[in-house]
């Protein structure tokens, strides 16, 4: 290798190789090179995805509506609809708890203006004034308490007979349809019972007055039509209570009706705007499944104080009604707790993990396996396999949609309605699959050779 001589920067002669001068030229470009080159610009601010945003916020407000929808729609039927007011508390009436409650009440209140002891004690004394023997006068007092306690026991069991009866039951839904009505009348701005007078809200009891003649009348009190008509009234509260409740009222009349239908939107159209659409949908359905057990825990609480702050006697009957009362409200949760749970399992399942590729897989195989041989070629020849083959995505959407629909429109539907729905949808989407053949199918052999379909319907 030759050598060059060449002197260096301080003018001392150095010896190179023709390697060494090759890579200290190249060196020396890159320096050039680097020192020409202009300075590095700063790292590009990442751009904001509006759509997210857009999508994190509609699926925050939608969440945030649900539990509001629920109460608001309750609330509105309880107000609007005399019947399911009826349906929702006239259950009270005939629980076990709530009637030995009422039973022991009314039979309080009897003796508390009628004292029997001391009536019997009179009795004895007046006995005595008229020339009893003082020995039998003892003894007569010394019965007066065991004759009141005998009275009290015979009437107590009278009113429990009463109360628990068949009767007293629909005289009380009688009571509560007609309070219903006038209530409802009242903060519709109707005319109703519910009167301001001098600036208070009054009852005005011809009503119910009107009521109890047609009852008397009817049960052969025939005297009772004589009644003339009066309007006596009890003050209840304040105007500006009745005016509040009436503005309450008006909005409850809008917002139940649109707004679940509001909340529905916000939520779908934030999946929409998602980036990852399956895991927004994921999302939801736990976040429904999470907010319903947060509001029926927030039930329970409520139940817990209003229960904890009334006497013990009527503890039983004021937790049976507040469970009777919310029943429907309960109801709803646990609906919608189920369709958050078919939702979620619906993303999960249709997702990228291992356990759900698994399951696909073998739910797949096991289509496979049905849709081999001759029933296949059979379905490829006739005209239901080409068919469904060629419209296989509108079917499964137009079942989807039905499904929906099928939920929404049921009237109050349950827990097991949904479930029941869902599963009857898998089936039906199996169906479909089953069916999916391409007329390709024809020219193929028996034993799945080239031409036969794999499960997306080409070949396998």
């Amino acid at each position: 290798m030759s050598v060059v001589d060449s002197p260096d920067s301080s003018g001392v002669a150095a010896a190179l190789t023709t390697d060494e001068r090759a890579e200290l030229e190249r060196l020396r470009t890159e320096v050039a090179d680097l020192r020409s080159a202009p300075p590095p610009q700063p790292p590009a601010r990442r751009r904001i995805r509006w759509a997210s945003v857009g999508s994190a916020v509609l699926l925050v407000l939608g969440l945030l509506l649900v539990p509001v929808s629920v109460f608001a729609v309750w609330t509105h039927n309880q107000l609007s609809e005399t019947d399911r007011f009826v349906a929702t508390v006239g259950p009270v009436l005939e629980d076990p708890a709530v009637q030995s409650t009422v039973a022991d009440r009314v039979t309080a209140e009897i003796f508390a203006q009628v004292n029997v002891q001391g009536l019997a004690n009179e009795a004895v004394d007046a006995l005595a004034a008229q020339g009893l023997p003082a020995p039998i006068v003892d003894r007569l007092h010394g019965l007066t308490g065991p004759l009141a306690d005998g009275t009290r026991n015979f009437v107590g069991s009278k009113v429990h007979e009463l109360v628990s009866s068949p009767a007293f039951v629909a005289a009380g839904e009688r009571a509560l349809t007609i309070t219903h009505q006038q209530i409802a009348a009242a903060l519709a701005g109707q005319s109703s019972a519910l009167v301001v007078q001098g600036g208070e809200t009054v009852l005005d009891l011809a009503p119910f007055i009107d009521a109890a003649k047609q009852q008397l009348v009817a049960s052969g009190f025939e005297l009772a039509g004589k009644i003339p008509e009066i309007h006596p009234t009890i003050a209840l509260f304040p105007a500006s209570t009745l005016i509040r409740a009436q503005t309450l009222y008006s909005l409850l009349d809008v917002t139940a009706t649109w707004l679940p239908w509001v909340t529905l939107a916000l939520l779908v159209g934030g999946v929409l705007l998602a980036r990852r659409r399956r895991r927004a949908t994921l999302v939801v359905g736990l976040a429904v499944m999470g907010i319903m057990l947060v509001v029926a825990g927030a039930l329970l609480a409520v139940r817990g104080i209003v229960v904890g702050s009334v006497a013990e006697q009527s503890a039983a009957a004021v937790g049976s009604t507040y469970d009777i009362v919310v029943r429907f409200v309960r109801a709803a949760l646990r609906t919608l707790f189920v369709v958050g749970l078919v939702v979620a399992l619906a993303a999960w399942v249709t997702g990228p993990s291992n356990t759900a590729v698994r399951l696909r897989g073998a739910l797949s195989r096991g289509v496979g396996a049905l849709r081999r041989g001759g029933f296949a070629r059979r379905l490829a020849a006739g005209p239901v396999g080409p068919w469904v083959h060629d419209h296989r995505v509108l079917l499964r959407t137009v079942l989807v949609v039905l499904a929906a629909l099928v939920v929404v429109l049921w009237d109050r539907p349950s827990g097991w309605t949904v479930l029941t729905v869902a599963l009857v949808l898998v089936v039906l989407l199996g169906v479909v699959e089953l069916l999916d053949q391409p007329r390709s199918l024809v020219t193929a052999d028996a034993d799945g050779s080239p031409g036969s379909p794999g499960l997306d319907g080409g070949p396998s």
